[in-house]
């Protein structure tokens, strides 16, 4: 889909050594990790990462055995003030946008991207255009 970023999910095992694996199998294939995070789930956990090479990414990890899967996400450029989350969560909101679930981080340049899971990513994308809020293309992520 134009103008989206690709997520890599991976489902692992909730033990020690498990993270360790999936690290070591992405430095290994020269990946690097944008952005990532945890969710727990019981005996498993969920492992969501925006990466600089998805493709090769998901190959990597599915040669290791892992059970791994692309998701369309979105990536908007936030304001790095409070309130900036209130504002892109209340764009989307008024304009009937879920968001799945999201996460955030703060690059070198002190640049604060939002990853965003959303129901209705063409929506979410006019409306977020429309408010001027920016999005952030693939290629910007590899450069990040």
């Amino acid at each position: 889909m134009s103008g989206t970023i690709k997520q890599i999910s991976l489902f692992a095992e909730n033990k020690p050594g498990r993270l360790s694996k999936i690290a070591e199998t992405l430095s290994k294939a020269k990946i690097n990790i944008r952005a990532f995070t945890i969710a727990e789930a019981g005996d498993f956990g969920v492992v969501r990462m925006v990466v600089d090479d998805p493709d090769k990414a998901y190959k990597a990890l599915q040669g290791q055995g892992f059970a791994v899967s692309e998701t369309e996400v979105i990536g908007v450029e936030m304001k790095d003030i409070p309130g900036g989350l209130h504002d892109i969560a209340d764009i989307l909101g008024k304009n009937s946008v879920n968001i799945d679930y999201a996460y955030a981080f703060v690059t070198s340049t002190h640049l604060a991207l939002l990853i965003l899971r959303v129901d209705n990513i063409p929506q979410a994308q006019k409306v977020l255009k429309a408010a001027k809020i920016r999005l952030v293309d693939p290629e910007e992520v590899r450069k990040i």
